[in-house]
């Protein structure tokens, strides 16, 4: 049975239970003498009477006589409740609990109490003593202990036993459907609010609640959809979108903006998703995905040591992931290139620029360094070097099978990188004389001369 009082948020006196509470209802046999008794069932009858200074006194008797008695502490502590003095009841309850551990309706009024403080945890341990399978409000109860305490996961477990064990129960369905919206799951926040709107298609929190959560998962699944057709811009946009419809619950937010860092580090502007991904990172540190998106990006920026830095990161948090180990190898093979011969730097380009831009670039500096526009030997050495690199250069980066080889770590004209020994691109002074650098490749029939 309940204890006198539960269930009323003031956590009064409940005049018809106390009338109504005698030994045998509680079950116990208590070795009570007769003049404890006596005092027991005068104050008593003077609590149900609104009495409460008087039979307290009754009650100081009764545990005088008898110290032992946990009956008299509980009715003392009902008297200290209906005064205000919670933790008198408390203290007084906590002697009843360990005299009779069993003792269920002290318990539930504790945990009442403990909750109203705001101790949590210590509320919790009495209604986990107390709470049965089969009672919906004490589930509900619970639950709400666990929201307070941080346990979402337990708080939904609880709620949803309270949702088979009540009819129509709208509210519990709500609160399930709030706490995984809070959670950033939208998708099993609009399963539980239209639950909640099979009950009651009035219900004005559903409805509201399901308006919102409806619009959110309308634009996020619309923004997903975008990614997957490769529509970066407009997926970016969309989740934007997200942002202002969803401004208070920053899991929204930080997802959010986590997809629009992929988003740029897919559409090949890295500037923008370093940064947008280190807006993420700064909340969520070990946020695997916005480190892979933040690597990639700093591959396209040559960042070398960044982009391994945060594979690395990734790869404690995920040890996995496939994606992140091949990213790992692929951002050390580049470091080592770099520190070697570097086409895209050679032809001072990006390395996201298009053929034409190759071209363009490879046009205006073999016109520049060709070897025939220097007179001093000197001079002509320095300028046959640097020309020999632009023509490599070019070579590599027009040809698709060389240039995926080169972004991959491999330089496909270095004998080292070559698995086979010596390298049949290995290219002289001599092999480009005559090369013609306004022509799409080929050696040309002769040399340039300038004036």
């Amino acid at each position: 049975s309940l204890a006198p009082g539960f269930g009323d948020s003031t956590l009064g006196v409940n005049q018809t239970a106390i009338k109504n509470v005698d030994l045998s209802i509680l079950g116990v046999e208590c070795g009570i003498n007769a003049e404890v008794e006596k005092q027991l069932e005068m104050g008593k009858k003077l609590l149900a009477a609104g009495q409460l200074a008087d039979a307290l006194s009754h009650f100081h008797a009764a545990i005088e006589g008898d110290s032992d008695n946990y009956i008299a502490y509980y009715r003392r502590a009902t008297v200290y409740l209906a005064m205000g003095k919670s933790k008198a009841a408390i203290r007084d309850l906590s002697k009843v609990v360990e005299l009779k551990q069993d003792f269920t309706s002290a318990r539930l009024q504790r945990g009442h109490l403990l909750l109203k403080q705001g101790k949590f945890d210590e509320a919790e341990e009495d209604f986990k003593n107390v709470v049965c399978v089969w009672d919906a409000e004490l589930r509900e109860l619970r639950a709400e202990c666990y929201i307070k305490e941080g346990e979402p996961g337990k708080a939904i477990s609880d709620l949803k036993a309270a949702t088979k064990l009540k009819n129509d129960n709208t509210e519990a369905f709500y609160k399930i459907s709030t706490i995984y919206y809070q959670l950033g799951d939208h998708e099993l926040s609009l399963s539980e609010v239209r639950e909640c709107l099979k009950l009651d298609q009035d219900h004005k929190l559903c409805f509201s609640h399901y308006k919102q959560v409806k619009k959110l998962n309308k634009q996020i699944e619309s923004a997903e959809e975008l990614i997957r057709e490769g529509r970066y811009t407009d997926a970016i946009s969309k989740y934007e979108s997200v942002m202002k419809t969803e401004p208070k619950v920053s899991i929204y937010t930080t997802r959010a903006k986590e997809r629009i860092c992929h988003c740029f580090s897919k559409n090949e502007q890295p500037a923008e998703a370093i940064k947008v991904c280190t807006e993420v990172l700064l909340l969520e540190p070990a946020n695997v995905n916005a480190l892979k998106d933040r690597a990639e990006a700093y591959l396209l920026e040559e960042q070398y040591e960044e982009a391994i830095q945060d594979y690395e990161t990734a790869q404690a948090n995920s040890e996995n992931d496939q994606q992140i180990r091949e990213g790992l190898e692929r951002a050390q093979r580049m470091l080592k290139q770099s520190q070697k011969r570097d086409y895209y730097k050679i032809l001072g380009i990006k390395r996201n620029a298009r053929k034409q831009e190759i071209i363009k670039a490879y046009r205006k500096l073999a016109s520049q360094w060709h070897p025939d526009n220097f007179q001093n030997e000197e001079e002509k050495k320095k300028a046959e070097k640097k020309f020999i690199d632009i023509a490599a250069a070019k070579e590599v980066l027009t040809d698709p099978e060389m240039r995926r080889k080169f972004d991959a770590g491999e330089d496909p004209l270095d004998a080292e990188s070559q698995q086979g020994g010596g390298s049949p691109f290995h290219r002289t002074w001599n092999t480009w004389q005559g090369f013609n650098p306004f022509s799409s490749g080929g050696p040309f029939k002769f040399k340039f001369h300038f004036n």
